[in-house]
């Protein structure tokens, strides 16, 4: 029997089919439907800093309503800052998530400043998270901001939180930087335990009868695996950190390929929310059945097996490829 379990975060896993931060974990029947249905770990939905930003100031405004009329009063309560307010459900989901499952349970925080989710990564810790990932959504809209100050607010945000907490620490961010390999190898330096390839922003869209600007949420297609399969082919054996792909992720032919790069572990969300939950074990048989047939022992034994480093074309990951690409395309029509 082939060994299909992988290493991630310092963690082993049973599998590299990870099920990533979606409503779907909101319930835990459901967060024991994905370890019965083979997910080496879970991440749970994320906790947004806005949530924990409104629930303080809630907290503020009714520990002061009324005190003006008794200053004395305003000493029997602590102060604000002092007062770690927060969405306590979410705490309450992962302790019961931890005694229902014995994969790893990840915590999301969705932010992008230093504000209360840094001093909130420690109460998650202690809740019984067995790592965290940091899905930094920023961006950056002032035409005066640099990237320079763009890149280090991503890096602030990393070093605070590996201060507060022992657990690992992934980082999910955009593609979006001047330099991905050196702002890769940066967020290793700064204490990232593993990228998470790649963050996908959420483009608003017009509706032309009401006039308005919606959100507008498109689930990921197979296509959009390209990215994180250049990027993670790149990297991997050059910045000594463990990489996730995320965003493209469907079937077993993508997780593969996405593993002969270098992922440690490929996440899936929108296969799940289109096939449901049980379609983790489609793919891990699919996974079996592959190596098997191709003749491998093992996940670790193929991964990183066509990442740039190790390809005997490692232009195929370069300039060359594109243009080879345009050269070779021979149109249908």
């Amino acid at each position: 029997m082939v060994d299909i379990s992988t290493t991630y975060l310092g963690m082993k896993l049973r599998s590299p089919l990870v099920a990533s931060a979606s409503p779907l974990s909101e319930k835990l029947d459901n967060i024991r439907w994905m370890e019965d249905s083979g997910a080496g770990a879970i991440v749970l939905f994320s906790l947004f800093e806005e949530q924990i930003q409104r629930e303080r100031e809630m907290m503020h405004h009714y520990m002061l309503y009324g005190t003006e009329s008794y200053a004395e009063a305003l000493t029997y309560f602590p102060e604000p800052e002092q007062y770690h307010a927060g969405p306590d459900s979410y705490l309450d989901l992962i302790r019961k998530a931890k005694a229902a499952v014995g994969v790893p349970v990840i915590a999301s925080l969705n932010g992008s400043s230093l504000g209360g989710w840094t001093r909130y990564a420690k109460r998650l810790e202690e809740a019984g998270a067995d790592a965290l990932e940091l899905n930094i959504y920023y961006i950056p809209t002032d035409p005066d901001l640099s990237g320079e100050s763009v890149e280090l607010t991503y890096l602030d945000i990393l070093r605070a939180i590996k201060k507060v907490v022992q657990i690992p620490v992934a980082v999910k961010l955009s593609p979006y930087f001047s330099n991905m390999a050196n702002m890769a190898k940066r967020l290793g330096e700064a204490g990232a335990d593993a990228l998470v390839l790649f963050n996908r922003f959420y483009q608003p869209d017009i509706d032309i009868e009401t006039l308005e600007v919606r959100p507008n949420v498109i689930l990921s297609t197979p296509q959009a695996l390209r990215l994180p399969l250049t990027w993670i082919g790149i990297l991997y054996g050059r910045v000594p950190v463990d990489f996730a792909a995320t965003s493209g992720v469907h079937n077993v032919e993508d997780a593969i390929k996405l593993l002969m790069v270098g992922a440690n572990v490929t996440m899936m969300t929108s296969a799940l929310l289109k096939n449901g939950i049980d379609h983790l074990r489609v793919v891990n048989d699919g996974l079996v059945h592959w190596l098997e047939t191709h003749e491998y022992e093992s996940v670790t034994q193929m991964r990183g097996s066509l990442s740039q480093i190790n390809a005997e074309d490692p232009s195929a990951f370069e300039r060359a490829q594109y243009m080879r690409a345009l050269v070779t395309y021979q149109p249908a029509i």
